[in-house]
């Protein structure tokens, strides 16, 4: 079976190199998608899986342009995990990838009382993953904190929660991998002038620790 689709993805014009690579989507917000006036994390992250030895193609209907080629991804500013939830399945179809980076934790404001509906969520995403490719492989952020208080004073109680939806549906067949972006990163030095964006040491620090998680499994 895998020397048909391997045969397959080069009928298609794959290189050999391309069809066996993991297929990663990042999903998120504009942290994910970054912007004009803030680092963007996938950048450095790409040059560290590559460093390590990681054979993948990021994927996605969201391109950022860099030196190397284009980044692909599905990080949309200003949208909020439930979004995201609504969009996945056609982005999945579009664009299919066997590893998801889940990042979505921000676009909401303490009065809202968010956690439930943020972890519901992902919830539905991993979910919707499995159902597509029953071998995916899911990755779930514990998301920055963020200096924009009290609007995301929600964070810390978020990530506890997200640790707990990770624990709950990981299995040996179906992963699902809790990535802690949250340990040592400091608002007041991580982030631009609005305590939310990472800077470039922001988003080094995030393209860190998704590396050290993602080298562990896919490598």
């Amino acid at each position: 079976m895998v020397l048909r689709l391997l045969c397959l993805c080069l009928a298609c014009g794959l290189s050999a190199a391309e069809a066996t690579a993991y297929r990663i989507m990042a999903v998120g917000d504009s942290i994910t998608q970054g912007g004009k006036t803030f680092a963007i994390y996938r950048i450095p992250l790409a040059a560290k899986l590559q460093a390590a030895g990681v054979r993948f193609v990021f994927v996605g209907s969201q391109k950022t342009d860099t030196p190397q080629g284009p980044l692909w991804h599905e990080g949309y500013g200003g949208k909020n995990a439930e979004y995201l939830a609504t969009i996945l399945e056609a982005k999945l179809k579009a664009n299919p990838a066997n590893v998801l980076m889940l990042q979505a934790g921000h676009n909401h404001f303490i009065e809202e009382k968010p956690i439930a509906g943020i972890v519901a969520a992902h919830r539905e995403m991993i979910a919707t993953a499995r159902r597509l490719n029953p071998k995916a492989i899911v990755f779930v952020a514990q998301v920055i904190p963020s200096g924009k208080l009290p609007k995301y004073s929600y964070i810390p109680e978020l990530n506890a929660a997200l640790a707990g939806l990770v624990k709950e549906l990981h299995r040996s067949e179906q992963p699902v991998y809790l990535v802690d972006l949250a340990t040592d990163f400091d608002p007041a030095k991580d982030t631009i002038a609005d305590l939310v964006h990472p800077n470039t040491a922001g988003a080094e620090k995030i393209a860190q620790r998704w590396s050290e998680a993602l080298t562990k499994v896919l490598k």
